[in-house]
């Protein structure tokens, strides 16, 4: 039964999405939307991670609401930047932060949080997953930004994930 549903919650979702954006439950969009929530999944089945587990699930919550008022804080930093950049311009840097996380659902989870809070961005990951290549926006101390993207981000998804 796995092998012909390898995700069936997926599989439901891409039906029940079909449906929803046709707008119509007549018998070919039906038979298109089963058809779909069969065949994709079977498909892309070779390409999905390795199932995860998350080991401390109130890690996992404390860790959204920390990222939640990170991104809160950063657009308004960066607004500020902005706004004040004839004055003081912003000190742009690539930072190379040393990485002990080597979980690929933890590496994933740790490039949308670099993606989604404003001032970051993912440049690089080494081959051996060692060192991340980030740019920053405007940063005053490098160590201090590793120290805080190591203890924020990297150490709670090390307890979720490793």
């Amino acid at each position: 039964m796995k092998r012909l549903f390898p995700a069936p919650l997926l599989s439901l979702s891409l039906c029940a999405l079909w449906l929803l954006l046709n707008l119509s439950l007549s018998a070919g969009n039906l038979l298109l939307g089963l058809l779909l929530g069969l065949v994709a999944p079977l498909m892309f089945a070779p390409l999905r991670p390795l199932p995860v587990s998350i080991r401390k699930p109130f890690v996992a919550i404390r860790l959204f609401v920390q990222v939640g008022r990170d991104v809160v804080s950063s657009n308004l930093a960066v607004a500020w930047g902005i706004l004040r950049a004839r004055s003081r311009p912003p000190r742009s840097a690539f930072v190379k932060v040393p990485l002990d996380l080597r979980d690929a659902n933890g590496l994933a989870a740790l490039s949308m949080i670099c993606t989604v809070v404003p001032g970051t961005v993912w440049s690089e990951l080494a081959l051996d997953r060692s060192v991340l290549l980030m740019h920053v926006f405007d940063l005053d101390d490098e160590a201090r930004f590793i120290e805080h993207f190591k203890t924020t981000y990297e150490r709670p998804l090390m307890e979720i994930f490793q």
